[in-house]
């Protein structure tokens, strides 16, 4: 370990020697970007993970000089999984370097994998806000080279984020009209159930009761299959329980879906939510009794 550093350390300094030096033929920079490229590669190869990064930013820098913007972008990323070892922030900055090249180069396809990859360090470190921002960037990138089912898989993403922002109205609109886009294509629609049911827990997170049945009537237009699913027979449950303001009845309904279908940490959260309000609801009543 403590050779393959010492051996990036000295083809750093012959890499920064050459962009310092005066010359007449042939670009310093490309000398000095081969250089930092193994240079970068030995600290890799030595773990030395803050050092390969700071390299690779280097190389990236090298290759701007050369109008090289492709590969300029692409050192950055090499640098960004360099720093994913040691600092997310770190790795965060140098993607978002990369996509902003990408983007000037036109490369949509470069710069959504890369929003997403950022999507996914900010929720790793319970970024949400700053999560959901960069999946609705991916999500625009990739319309924009016609990945649809990329861009819904980031969207689904953004929506789930905006309900634990409570923002309902934005995650319901998502969840909806991702429902709407699979109703006819025979691989997505047995996803519409899902989505529907999605929406319809925002909704009532929402406490709007005249609001949810207005969605259910809604739902049952735009897929009359719905009304025969248990995600349909389950909002009716629970938005009769909200309705009759009755606690006990609201968590019977949801034991009892779960017990067939497992509900995952998102829906559970919502519906806490939910009973929580119905809860302070159902206390503040008893105090004016």
């Amino acid at each position: 370990m403590a050779d393959l550093i010492a051996k990036g350390q000295d083809l750093e300094n012959k890499a920064e020697k050459k962009i310092s030096a005066w010359t007449f033929l042939g670009s310093k920079y490309e000398d000095a970007a081969e250089l930092f490229e193994k240079s970068a590669n030995s600290f890799k190869l030595g773990k030395s993970w803050d050092r390969a990064g700071s390299v690779f930013i280097k190389l990236s820098k090298c290759h701007l000089k050369l109008e090289s913007k492709h590969e300029a972008a692409g050192a950055y990323v090499d640098a960004a999984h360099c720093y994913k070892k040691t600092s997310t922030k770190g790795a965060i900055s140098c993607l978002d370097q990369a996509v902003n090249l990408y983007t000037e180069i036109g490369r949509h396809n470069m710069a959504a994998r890369y929003c997403k990859e950022i999507g996914d360090l900010y929720e790793l470190d319970q970024d949400i806000e700053n999560a959901s921002l960069y999946f609705d960037r991916a999500a625009e990138f990739f319309e924009l080279v016609d990945a649809t089912t990329s861009a819904n898989q980031c969207k689904l993403k953004v929506a789930q984020f905006s309900a634990q922002l409570q923002q309902y109205q934005k995650a319901i609109d998502i969840f909806e009209d991702i429902a709407r886009q699979s109703l006819n294509n025979n691989l997505l629609k047995y996803g519409v159930r899902g989505h529907l049911l999605n929406a319809g827990l925002c909704q009532l997170c929402r406490g709007d009761i005249v609001a949810i049945t207005n969605c259910l009537e809604r739902y049952q237009d735009l897929d009359p299959t719905f009304s025969r699913v248990r995600e349909y027979k389950f909002l009716v449950g629970l938005a009769s329980a909200i309705d009759e303001e009755d606690v006990a009845k609201f968590t019977e309904v949801v034991k009892e879906f779960d017990s067939i279908t497992p509900l995952d940490p998102w829906k559970t959260a919502l519906l806490l939510r939910v009973k929580e309000a119905l809860k302070a609801k159902e206390m503040e009543e008893d105090d004016l009794t």
